[in-house]
């Protein structure tokens, strides 16, 4: 694994074995999860999406605690995953970084608790799997406007977006943070530790 330009991301690009038969590759190993990122997945569910072209799901991201730390490939078809950093306090607080996941490369992301995920479908029956650390808790997950100029994301042109009425509805990063919705990468950086070492974090 390798890190992304915003810190507590890395992506995953795997070696894959094809025959006559099709193809092989792991996708996910907990060990070299842990040994390149410093981070434990402790599955609590995983997830699946099937997207026509266009569909644009996302920003979404959890308080923290509890977070939800994701690891997300795309089994079929193609996408376009997008890492926001949504941690007020980071110094890439704003940034958001893309990567091409797909049924050929068979690349996969893995994001801490706080950062904000979205994805792009490229092609029809674009298909998501993703492993997640914490079950789903509405009460704890918000959005931000994908589509926010303010947070510049470059999704193709070709593509036409379209978007639930809850995250076309979704504030952009100015007014989820101005609304006290955002995450503290102070907050973050002390979660990320307590997991680590299995003790609370100091204040």
């Amino acid at each position: 694994m390798r890190p992304l330009g915003i810190e507590g991301a890395w992506v995953l690009e795997p070696e894959v074995f094809p025959d006559d038969r099709g193809t092989f590759h792991e996708w996910y190993r907990g060990e070299e999860l842990r040994e390149a990122t410093g981070h434990v997945l402790s599955l609590a569910q995983a997830n699946c999406s099937l997207s026509r072209r266009g569909v644009l799901r996302g920003v979404h991201f959890c308080d923290v605690p509890p977070g939800q730390a994701k690891y997300v490939t795309c089994v079929r078809g193609a996408v376009l995953d997008v890492v926001v950093d949504v941690r007020v306090g980071s110094p890439a607080f704003g940034r958001w970084e893309a990567v091409r996941l797909d049924d050929t490369t068979r690349r996969a992301v893995f994001l801490a608790e706080g950062l904000g995920h979205a994805f792009m479908a490229l092609t029809d029956d674009a298909t998501v799997v993703y492993l997640c650390s914490t079950g789903y808790a509405p009460e704890h997950e918000h959005g931000v406007q994908a589509l926010d100029p303010g947070l510049g994301i470059t999704w193709p042109e070709h593509v036409r977006p379209v978007q639930s009425p809850k995250d076309a509805g979704a504030p952009s990063l100015a007014q989820a943070r101005e609304a006290g919705l955002l995450p503290s990468y102070e907050v973050c950086t002390a979660h990320y530790e307590r997991l680590r070492t299995g003790r609370p974090a100091q204040p």
